[in-house]
């Protein structure tokens, strides 16, 4: 009998390279369809591995999910960018392979970020994600956010809705 390790740590340098191609596919796949092309390679290609060496020694704290030596996902975190909000913690990003989504793994990551979190002193804690992104929706409902806040981002010549999730 085989034993698969699935473990959530903080991304080291040399994860880099995996981290920018869980990215670039996490990305294309999530956002194909809604963020318009030109603006979506833009902001995929500007995160390449020298960008993901730097976020590992950035002051965001930075999660692998590291499943049997591949880096099947991220997750930025850090504090709350929304003044105007009382939580004090936020999950910048958090993104799967789309080969390792809807098999338990983005809730074991997401609930190894709000207990860094919450390890962190830090009360409550905000996610964002565009309107549209029904998967992103699903995800965070089903984890039990609340959608609270509504924002606006720009992609190029095009307007984005994006709502804020909170747990307290």
């Amino acid at each position: 009998m085989k034993t698969l390790s699935i473990d959530v740590r903080r991304a080291e340098p040399q994860d880099a390279r995996a981290i920018s191609e869980t990215h670039r596919i996490a990305w294309l796949q999530a956002y194909g369809g809604l963020i318009p092309h030109k603006p979506l390679l833009q902001m995929v290609d500007r995160r390449d591995e020298t960008w993901w060496r730097r976020a590992t020694r950035g002051p965001a704290t930075l999660l692998v999910l590291d499943v049997a030596g591949t880096i099947a996902g991220y997750a930025t975190l850090g504090l709350n960018r929304a003044r105007a909000l009382p939580q004090e913690g936020e999950v910048y990003e958090i993104y799967l392979r789309p080969e390792y989504q809807g098999i338990g793994l983005g809730r074991l990551l997401f609930g190894e970020a709000r207990r860094l979190l919450k390890s962190l002193g830090c009360n409550g804690l905000i996610v964002w994600c565009l309107e549209d992104s029904e998967h992103a929706d699903r995800f965070f409902r089903s984890a039990g956010g609340l959608d609270i806040a509504e924002g606006m981002e720009n992609f190029g010549d095009k307007e984005l809705t994006k709502i804020g999730f909170i747990w307290t």
